[in-house]
């Protein structure tokens, strides 16, 4: 935790755009439980993000496309009870904001009062424009999502680098200034080439969040169970591993298999 962002007594919207404007690297972490995300907030994390990859860190699924609602609300408002600090954003998962603006509308406005995040996230370019301007409208705060967007996997059929071409980035760039221009606090960009996430970060006034999209953004991000090691199926170039909690998860669980089926555990100390 940094010098300047550990005199922020709770981390807003406004703190996330004084940081872009000051120079300040934003970290932000997932969390989908109340003692991940007690940790994280203790750290001194600056962004908290309940995201759809609960789908495939937490449930097992192999896309973030089956995330309903309910689940999202239940894990965030578990999340909610443990942070004091940090900012907490919420995902919205697939099909509850493509269908139309109403419907989308009611259902950020129930994942704020229902689970207590106090931004959502979502995933798209010009299309979702005037969603974005109806919920700043109305005081719900929104990051977009750009790059490789998980919930259109079945459209793009792989998980490669985007925006690699011209045509792309071009279209990329001019999705992140309508977002920004809608009025959103921050952007993520996902696996894009560097080059292009610091065009888009320059050519901004809202933070830029990368994942696999190079040092020249405003903020980091990264799946907290791919940055301890919990996720050994998982291993792309952009996950800087910073633990190996796995090998140490396992060590101790057959540490404690050991001590019981030897009568090692509990002990006299350890008994009433």
């Amino acid at each position: 935790m940094s010098t300047q962002s550990s005199e922020y007594k709770r981390i807003t919207t406004k703190t996330v755009l004084a940081m872009k404007r000051d120079g300040e690297r934003i970290a932000m972490l997932t969390a989908y439980d109340f003692t991940t995300a007690r940790l994280l907030d203790e750290a001194g994390v600056d962004v908290i993000l309940v995201g759809d990859s609960v789908a495939n860190v937490f449930q097992g699924l192999e896309t973030t496309i089956p995330v309903t609602m309910d689940e999202i609300i239940y894990h965030t408002k578990v999340v909610r009870r443990a942070v004091k600090r940090a900012m907490l954003v919420a995902d919205m998962p697939f099909m509850s904001y493509q269908v139309d603006i109403k419907e989308a509308v009611r259902n950020a406005g129930r994942l704020l009062k229902e689970s207590g995040a106090e931004a959502v996230k979502m995933e798209g370019g010009q299309r979702i424009v005037p969603l974005i301007q109806q919920l700043v409208d109305i005081g719900i705060p929104v990051m977009g999502h750009l790059g490789l967007t998980p919930q259109s996997i079945y459209k793009f059929g792989t998980y490669e680098v985007r925006a690699r071409e011209s045509a792309e980035a071009k279209q990329l760039l001019e999705d992140a200034k309508a977002l920004d221009k809608a009025g959103v606090f921050g952007i993520v960009l996902e696996k894009i080439p560097d080059a292009l996430a610091a065009k888009v970060t320059r050519s901004v006034t809202c933070a830029t969040i990368g994942i696999g999209a190079g040092a020249g953004c405003d903020g980091q991000v990264l799946v907290t169970n791919d940055m301890l090691g919990m996720n050994e199926q998982f291993k792309p170039r952009f996950v800087r591993q910073y633990a190996n909690l796995s090998d140490t998860m396992r060590t101790a669980f057959r540490s404690y298999m050991s001590d019981v089926k030897s009568g090692k555990f509990p002990s006299k100390k350890e008994s009433y």
